[in-house]
């Protein structure tokens, strides 16, 4: 069997499966039509976020078996279509979960302790004190939305500080422990004072945080948003930051990324990106929540390792191996 490798990745997961007796083609630098027609000659594929495998593509490829992707978002596949025809999908949501809650919360403690501003002063002889005055985490209230791997990393993340934490997933039911206390979203709306997005992006999430969801809070709130750009109007997040309905936001991810995630969209960006840019009250970082050393090899082996069970039932389904 083939795999083509499509995205670059930590060498581990090359290596795996060629352990496995998998042949690996390492064809990083594919556009999409390149892709397109190389794509049918292979049993298995890896990619991350550079490509977009929808039914078209895949109804072409007879002998695709498997696709692996090095993430947790699987929105770049069309994966109702691919069970439709025997595809098997996996991923590695578990492989860069730390990643994410430390970034996280790395993000909130920068934008309530006012650290990067205070630091931009310093480095100009600025001395403020009084001016630069935290807000501790502990005395808040935080509401986690969607708690899969990621918004169950940050509760844990947010566990030794003393804060209390709330959860909302209209999927997940049961989970309430030490760490979180399941309930509503009509209680985030009325008692948190910190919302993290940790969905993944689907009609039902898209823009799931606009104005009216915003509006419905009962305090002033600060957001964080490692989920998808496009889980949050960036317009909306602008106004409420001008009407101080929103405190501060931490954004790993934005609605202007390109389909790659690898830069920022090529038209001109509007109004919205640049307030965010000269706001002192907003953290931005280039999506990489959980793009961390370690997380690259953790999601490239697990991703590797799984792609080697679904190959080897296959071969065993038609009598190839013992």
């Amino acid at each position: 069997m083939r795999i083509l490798l499509a995205d670059k990745n930590h060498s581990i997961l090359q290596e795996t499966l060629e352990a496995a007796g998998y042949i690996c083609d390492a064809s990083w630098d594919l556009d999409k039509e390149s892709l397109k027609a190389a794509l049918p000659n292979y049993d298995g594929i890896v990619i991350r976020s550079k490509f977009k495998l929808d039914a078209s593509l895949l109804a072409t490829c007879k002998r695709l078996k498997c696709i692996g992707r090095v993430g947790a978002g699987m929105e770049n596949i069309d994966t109702a279509f691919a069970a439709k025809v025997g595809i098997s999908c996996v991923n590695a949501p578990e492989g860069n979960r730390d990643a994410v809650g430390e970034h996280a919360l790395g993000m909130l403690l920068m934008l309530l302790n006012r650290l990067k501003i205070a630091d931009a002063e310093v480095r100009q002889g600025i001395w403020k004190r009084t001016e630069n005055r935290g807000v501790e985490l502990n005395a808040l209230t935080v509401g986690i939305i969607g708690y899969g791997q990621m918004g169950s990393a940050f509760a844990q993340k947010l566990s030794g500080l003393g804060c209390r934490v709330l959860g909302y997933d209209k999927y997940k039911t049961g989970y309430s422990s030490t760490v979180i206390t399941e309930t509503t979203l009509a209680t985030i709306f009325e008692k948190a004072d910190v919302l993290s997005l940790h969905v993944p992006l689907t009609s039902e999430t898209e823009y799931l945080v606009n104005a009216h969801f915003l509006k419905q809070f009962k305090n002033p709130i600060y957001i964080v948003n490692t989920a998808r750009g496009k889980c949050l109007d960036t317009n909306a997040l602008v106004e409420a930051l001008e009407n101080k309905t929103v405190k501060g936001a931490c954004l790993d991810v934005l609605e202007y990324e390109s389909l790659s995630f690898e830069n920022l969209a090529e038209q001109a960006l509007p109004a919205a990106f640049n307030y965010l840019l000269a706001s002192d009250k907003v953290i931005l970082t280039p999506h990489i929540a959980g793009w961390t050393h370690d997380s690259d090899y953790k999601m490239s082996r697990l991703v590797a390792e799984r792609m080697v069970n679904v190959l080897n039932h296959n071969l065993k389904k038609f009598g190839t191996l013992e």
